[in-house]
C-alpha cells in the first residue's frame, strides 16, 4: 500500500543522504571514467608490442615437410610485406635437386623473418617424375626462365630495385644462368651459395668414369627418359656447364658473392669446384673456420654455421667473419 502522510523529519534526512546531489554524480562519473581509462591503458601497455620470433624448425620437421608440405615453410612468400630502410632486398631462397622449399628452409626461413627481412621461397624444376615434391628434375635453363619470373613477381610486390639469393646446391647453379646469361646480376645485391654445384660435379669420379667408357651420352638420354635432366646438366662436362662457362670463369660484376663450403661433401666435388672468381667474391671452407665441423653436402641447410656466414654476407658483413661454432648439422657428412 502506498504511504499517504508526509515523511518525517527522520525519513526526510535519511531520504536526503541516499539521493546523490548533481555534484556529487558528476564527481562519480568522472572517477568511473579515470577507472575505465586506467584499465584501457593498462591492457593495451600488456599487450606485447610486436608479434612473437618464428620458432626455426629442424631435422625432423625438414623431413615431415618434404612430403606433407613442398610449396610451404614458415616465414617465407608473406607477399604483404614490404622491406624496411635497413632491409631494403627481399630474400630469395632456392632449394637444391631432388628437394623442395618445405624441406631445405625450415631454420634460415624463420631466423631472416625474424631480423626483419622480407623473405620469399620457390620450387623450380618440376617434371612428371617430381610428383609435386622432388625439385631441380628440369633442365637447368628452364629452371633459370621459372626463378626470372619469380623475381619479378617479388620486385613486383616488395618494389625493390634489387634482391638477395641464398641458394642450396643446384640452387646456387640456377640462380647463375639467370645472371650470367639473362642480365639477371644487375637485380641482385648479394648471393649467397651453399655448396653449389657451380663448374658441376664428378660425383666422386663417377662422371669421369662414365667418360672414359664413353656412358655419359647414354645416361644423358636416360635423364630425359626419366625426366630427371637437370641432375645431368651438373656434371662437369655437360653441354649445360661448358656454355655456362664458355666465356670465362668469372662472375658477373655488381653482386657481392658468397660461398659456403665444406671438405666432407661427397655430392658436388671436388669441393673446390665450386669456388667462384670475381671482383667481389668471398669463398669460404666451413672447416677453416670451424674445424669441428663435420657436415657434409645434403644437411648443410642446417648446418649452423653456415646460417651464420649467410646472415654476416646479407649484411655486408667482414669477410674475415668467424661464426660460433656450435649447431652443426644434426648428422656429420650428411
Amino acid at each position: 500500500m502506498d504511504r499517504q502522510f508526509p515523511p518525517t523529519r527522520m525519513e526526510h534526512v535519511m531520504l536526503h543522504r541516499q539521493t546523490p546531489t548533481r555534484s556529487r554524480l558528476r564527481a562519480l562519473t568522472l572517477g568511473a571514467g579515470a577507472s575505465l581509462a586506467a584499465v584501457g591503458i593498462g591492457i593495451a601497455s600488456a599487450s606485447p608490442a610486436q608479434a612473437a620470433p618464428l620458432p626455426e624448425g629442424g631435422l625432423a620437421e625438414s623431413l615431415a615437410n618434404y612430403a606433407a608440405a613442398p610449396g610451404y615453410v614458415r616465414g617465407a612468400n608473406d607477399w604483404t610485406c614490404k622491406p624496411s630502410a635497413d632491409k631494403p632486398n627481399p630474400v630469395i631462397l632456392v632449394p637444391g635437386t631432388f628437394t623442395n622449399m618445405g624441406s631445405s628452409f625450415v631454420k634460415i626461413a624463420p631466423r631472416l623473418k625474424n631480423a626483419g627481412y622480407c623473405v620469399y621461397a620457390l620450387n623450380y624444376g618440376m617434371t612428371a617424375a617430381s610428383f609435386g615434391r622432388v625439385g631441380g628434375l628440369g633442365h637447368i635453363k628452364d629452371s633459370a626462365n621459372q626463378l626470372a619470373s619469380f623475381v619479378q613477381r617479388v620486385r613486383t610486390s616488395t618494389g625493390s630495385a634489387k634482391v638477395d639469393i641464398v641458394g642450396h646446391s643446384q640452387g646456387g647453379s640456377v640462380p647463375m644462368w639467370w645472371m650470367k646469361k639473362m642480365g639477371g646480376a644487375s637485380q641482385v645485391d648479394h648471393y649467397v651459395g651453399w655448396a653449389p654445384s657451380s663448374h658441376g660435379t664428378d660425383l666422386n669420379g663417377i662422371v669421369t668414369l662414365g667418360n672414359t667408357f664413353n656412358a655419359m651420352g647414354f645416361v644423358t638420354g636416360l635423364s630425359e627418359f626419366g625426366q630427371f635432366p637437370g641432375a645431368i646438366d651438373q656434371t662437369y662436362s655437360s653441354d649445360y656447364t661448358r656454355e655456362l662457362w664458355a666465356d670465362g670463369n668469372r662472375v658477373p660484376t655488381g653482386p657481392s658473392y658468397t660461398v659456403v663450403m665444406t671438405k666432407y661433401d661427397k655430392v658436388v666435388t671436388p669441393y673446390q669446384t665450386q669456388a667462384l672468381e670475381g671482383d667481389d667474391v668471398n669463398n669460404v671452407l666451413l672447416q677453416e673456420r670451424c674445424p669441428g665441423d663435420f657436415t657434409g653436402h645434403a644437411l648443410i641447410y642446417l648446418d649452423d654455421p653456415t646460417l651464420q656466414l649467410t646472415m654476416n654476407a646479407l649484411a655486408d658483413g667482414p669477410k674475415s667473419f668467424r661464426p660460433a661454432c656450435r649447431g652443426y648439422a644434426p648428422i656429420p657428412f650428411a
